[in-house]
């Protein structure tokens, strides 16, 4: 070959780049969904934080009247406390600490798929119109709440005595 062949040849050479960029996606990939299973525990989605006024916190019902599980944080010394409000399918509104009194050390909670609340931890599934009904277990922990006024009424106490879900442990 002469000098000029060896020239256009080396230019016209294609660079494999197939495996190394699999490789990129690969990695990326298992950082977004690691992250993802991570950092967003409970729901999968942010909580959104409330606080007590005359020791209620006061959450309108049309907020949480969808059918769509809604998680909530109240901040109590150093433990925020996560709880959900769902809408059964028999019109009830529902309340629970985003735990339960097995798995609550591994601090993962609920997420919701279809009429049911599914624990991160052990998959059990929990149909949205027990929560409240039964107790114990790995069913969603149980919060005492009052619908008036428009409003869900939980008592900061009724939150205040679930906090030891979500101390350090």
């Amino acid at each position: 070959m002469s000098d000029r062949q060896d020239k256009k040849a080396q230019f016209e050479k294609t660079e494999k780049k197939g495996p190394v960029i699999w490789v990129v996606v690969a990695v990326v990939a298992v950082a977004l969904a690691a992250g993802a299973w991570l950092g967003l525990g409970g729901s999968g989605s942010a909580f959104a934080r409330v606080e007590a006024q005359e020791g209620k916190v006061r959450i309108p019902v049309s907020r949480v009247d969808d059918g769509k599980a809604h998680f909530f944080t109240y901040r109590h010394g150093d433990a925020d406390i996560n709880f959900f409000l769902v809408k059964s399918r028999d019109g009830v509104i529902r309340a629970a600490f985003d735990t339960c009194d097995v798995c609550y050390k591994e601090k993962k909670g609920y997420r919701q798929e279809g009429n049911v609340m599914v624990c991160n931890n052990c998959e059990q599934t929990f149909p949205t119109e027990r929560i409240n009904v039964v107790k114990g277990g790995c069913n969603p922990a149980p919060l005492v709440r009052m619908v008036g006024s428009g409003n869900v009424l939980i008592a900061a106490a009724d939150l205040k005595k679930g906090a030891w879900y979500f101390q350090g442990n």
